[in-house]
């Protein structure tokens, strides 16, 4: 697990609020979660890039995104050193948190039962996303 970085994007709460959507401030800066199969990127396969909603770093490519049914949309990998990991143990359970290693918002949980060759399932708020179509160069 790594533990919480001097992240190079810093803002001040009101920053925060005045920047983001309603939707996105309650999922980046307060943890939440969008309620399942409601986000616009649950079933989206587009080719291209999805960046974080709250700085536009590069997070995951459009090749690492699978159907997995949990309501959110899944990968399998991320963009190298895009993600921090933490452990997170609200609501009674033990899980990985996973959070922009630029600025800090919270995207959604990583767990160890994917289907692909990583083993690995990143399941991320839609709310925490942008996205740009195109390619991988």
């Amino acid at each position: 697990m790594t533990e919480k970085p001097n992240y190079t994007v810093q803002k001040t709460d009101t920053e925060w609020k005045n920047e983001l959507t309603d939707e996105q401030y309650y999922i980046l800066r307060q943890k939440g979660t969008e309620r399942p199969n409601t986000g616009k990127y649950n079933l989206h396969f587009e080719n291209g890039t999805y960046y974080c909603a709250g700085c536009s770093q590069k997070l995951f490519e459009s090749d690492s995104k699978f159907e997995s049914h949990c309501g959110w949309p899944s990968f399998d990998k991320a963009i190298k050193d895009a993600i921090v990991y933490k452990e997170d143990r609200t609501h009674g359970m033990v899980r990985t948190e996973i959070l922009c290693s630029q600025c800090g918002g919270h995207l959604g949980h990583v767990f160890n039962d994917g289907p692909t060759d990583t083993g690995l399932r990143y399941c991320v708020n839609s709310g925490s996303l942008d996205f740009e179509n195109g390619t991988k160069e």
